[in-house]
């Protein structure tokens, strides 16, 4: 059975809240793409802009359809940088992969970036077999590899680094 894309009932909202903080762990160890450390980062990040709120470097984009979410992105400027930003996590529920709302989010995300006056997005994958999809996903996207860490995360473990522009600088 093919899924439909939800994207027309789709609600994007920036504010996070405490149930947030249950989510995001919850949907990025069900991809079953990411490590108990990495799931702990993103953890981290939620808590801190739940706590700081305007004051965190952090922002979030949330894909809610009715009262769940389905997707969200957390994204910041790279510190030292003047119109660089970080996509340091984009993530889709399981049942919602394959329909659009990955696409959606992204996009989503780069129009809030050029928003804020960012002009190129970066964002950090693996070069492990697992992560091919995540890799063919950023690149039908526009983004192109910009820098490849050979054994950056462990041996036979690159990290890939990709690049969009956005937005002309000039």
């Amino acid at each position: 059975m093919e899924k439909t894309p939800p994207i027309r009932k789709l609600h994007l909202r920036e504010q996070i809240d405490a149930e947030d903080l249950k989510q995001i762990p919850a949907m990025a160890s069900a991809t079953g793409f990411f490590s108990p450390a990495e799931i702990e980062i993103a953890f981290e990040l939620a808590e801190e802009k739940f706590q700081k709120k305007e004051d965190s470097s952090y922002r979030f984009l949330f894909a809610d359809k009715e009262r769940e979410t389905l997707g969200f992105s957390c994204f910041g400027l790279i510190p030292c940088t003047l119109s660089s930003y970080d996509l340091y996590w984009i993530v889709v529920s399981p049942e919602a992969q394959g329909t659009g709302i990955g696409t959606y989010l992204i996009g989503e995300t780069e129009r809030r970036i050029a928003s804020l006056g960012g002009t190129r997005v970066y964002v950090d994958t693996s070069g492990r077999e697992q992560y091919r999809t995540t890799r063919a996903f950023y690149e039908s996207r526009g983004y192109r590899q910009a820098a490849v860490l050979e054994d950056f995360y462990g041996p036979s473990d690159a990290k890939i680094i990709y690049c969009k522009y956005i937005k002309d600088p000039c």
